[in-house]
């Protein structure tokens, strides 16, 4: 593993390591507070030979003789001996083997110097120990040494350092514990993080969505506070970074394959939830707010959205169309004021995959394209039901919605095999809900910090006056859409239509019907029906 991709591993479960490393913190400093704090007394003693003469030769062999009986006074310093002479003179209420757990003596090499700590939890009763123990030991030394029959000990033993008592606690190290605790639990943190990235399988990087689809990631949309109950771009939200991304969204589709323009997209994923209604419906006002004839299709025949979302009538629509019991005009209803309209689900019906597979559905959807140009068709997901396999087969192509951190890989990849099976176009893919912190997209000027839209901004124009909500219209006939006035077409976007159609002012109509009455011979014809040959004067937006 490299640094980069552990950097990405940290960032992504940043929460993990975050929480183990307050754990770890509070967890040392509760234990340290829970210790009763001790502390430590020390004393030193010197061992010498007795007896040895002022000459070097005598000199040296008093010195070797005495390093060598130290090594041996360390280990009795906490015998039983002293210890009960200790305890007897003290009165303390400790076993001889409590007591030598308190006691520790330690000598430096080549050195006739012991040196004897007592820890206790009162700094007074250290302090009596190590003294008791300085004033026992040597007497317990001669006893030792005294050959039988002799009165002098070979070996002189004295305190060179009298008891010491700390009045700092030497137990617990409060800073040091916390210090251990944080690194110990950032460490189990950091290889939990490394554990849950090793054992996540969802998708999480743009990258790693095109290389399971072999398909582009168009666009990355950001999650936002706002998402759940705004879930369309309008009312505030139409220059916030969600907004921005569906507008990127919407150029990559009109250059993703310039060869073959698309004219009616399906839009799916590959499990529900993954966001793939409210994807069509941004796409669609995306798609309006630029000057196109948009229309929604809602073939999602078993949990329908758009309506919903759109706040439309949707008892009548797609499904009333292809039996037959309801014109085109009579089901289809515009948004508002702008260029998108809508096609509803309608009645949901038993057989919903043979519905979308019918001979009346590519009729349909081939009569719808020649009089709009951009059709959006919602359909359910791709592994639980086939429905929206059979739309792509029909459609120019299809985008595929993916759920940051919830489609796995192994539901984008089944649903790229899905699309690839029936030979169906996947136009590309799009990543979303995506943490802002995730998201390479950088949006110049047009929201403040959490987002919203500044006051006086000149989207209001949109957001309060074009995208309003309308009721069904109630017209038997329905005609194509005309052409919007000049002054609310972007300039950029009507460079890009004049490669691609003439938009009109005073366009003739020519009225849909359904698509076996009256059908026009080919799209050439039907274009020229609607299109007109003076474009409109394009008029760059302030």
């Amino acid at each position: 593993m490299t640094l980069s991709s552990l950097y990405k591993t940290v960032r992504a479960q940043w929460k993990i390591v975050l929480l183990s490393l307050l754990i770890g913190a509070a967890g040392s400093g509760v234990y340290s507070w829970l210790q009763k704090p001790t502390y430590a007394a020390s004393t030193q003693i010197f061992v010498s030979a007795t007896g040895v003469r002022s000459n070097l030769g005598d000199l040296n062999q008093g010195g070797t003789f005495a390093q060598e009986r130290v090594h041996s006074y360390v280990e009795i310093v906490d015998s039983p001996v002293v210890a009960r002479h200790v305890i007897d003179s003290l009165q303390l209420p400790l076993s001889p083997e409590q007591l030598a757990d308190r006691v520790e003596a330690k000598s430096s090499a080549d050195t006739v110097l012991i040196d004897i700590t007592v820890v206790d939890e009162s700094p007074t009763r250290a302090h009596d120990i190590a003294a008791a123990i300085a004033a026992f030991f040597p007497q317990v030394v001669n006893d030792l040494e005294t050959p039988s029959g002799q009165e002098k000990s070979p070996v002189k033993v004295s305190v060179t350092k009298p008891a010491v008592a700390s009045t700092d606690p030497v137990s617990p190290k409060i800073t040091l514990n916390v210090i251990l605790g944080v690194l110990v639990g950032g460490t189990i943190g950091l290889a939990g993080a490394l554990v849950r990235e090793f054992m996540d399988k969802t998708v999480r990087e743009a990258e790693a969505l095109a290389q399971l689809t072999s398909a582009p990631v168009l666009c990355t949309i950001p999650v936002e506070a706002k998402s759940n109950g705004s879930p369309l771009i309008i009312e505030g939200s139409a220059r916030s970074p969600r907004a921005e991304a569906m507008r990127q969204l919407r150029t990559n589709l009109q250059f993703v394959n310039v060869d073959r323009p698309l004219h009616s997209l399906v839009v799916t994923s590959a499990m529900p939830g993954e966001g793939k209604s409210t994807t069509t419906c941004n796409l669609g006002i995306a798609f309006a707010e630029a000057g196109n004839r948009v229309l929604l299709v809602d073939a999602d025949l078993r949990r329908p959205k758009l309506a919903e979302y759109l706040d439309l009538e949707g008892a009548v629509g797609l499904t009333n169309v292809l039996a037959g019991q309801v014109t085109v005009g009579d089901a289809i209803q515009q948004w508002g004021n702008t260029g998108l309209w809508v096609l509803t689900s309608g009645s949901i019906p038993p057989n919903p995959s043979e519905l979308l597979a019918s001979r009346n559905m590519a009729d349909l959807l081939a009569s719808l394209t020649r009089g709009f140009d951009m059709v959006i068709i919602d359909t359910p997901p791709l592994i639980p039901v086939t429905d929206a396999a059979v739309m792509a087969t029909v459609a120019d192509g299809c985008l595929l919605v993916s759920r940051h951190a919830k489609t796995t890989t192994a539901q984008a990849t089944a649903a790229a095999g899905a699309l690839s099976t029936v030979g169906a176009r996947l136009n590309g893919c799009v990543l979303n809900m995506t943490p802002r912190r995730a998201s390479s997209t950088y949006y110049y000027g047009y929201t403040t910090a959490d987002g919203d839209q500044p006051a006086g901004d000149s989207a209001q124009l949109l957001t309060q006056q074009t995208l309003t909500p309308s009721s069904p219209r109630a017209n038997k006939g329905f005609t194509y859409p005309p052409a919007r006035a000049a002054a609310s077409v972007p300039m950029a976007s009507q460079e890009a239509a004049r490669h691609r159609r003439s938009v009109l002012t005073d366009a003739p109509t020519t009225e849909i019907r359904f698509p076996r009455d009256n059908r026009p011979a080919n799209d050439a014809e039907a274009r020229r029906a609607y299109n007109g040959q003076q474009p409109v004067k394009a008029v760059p937006r302030r």
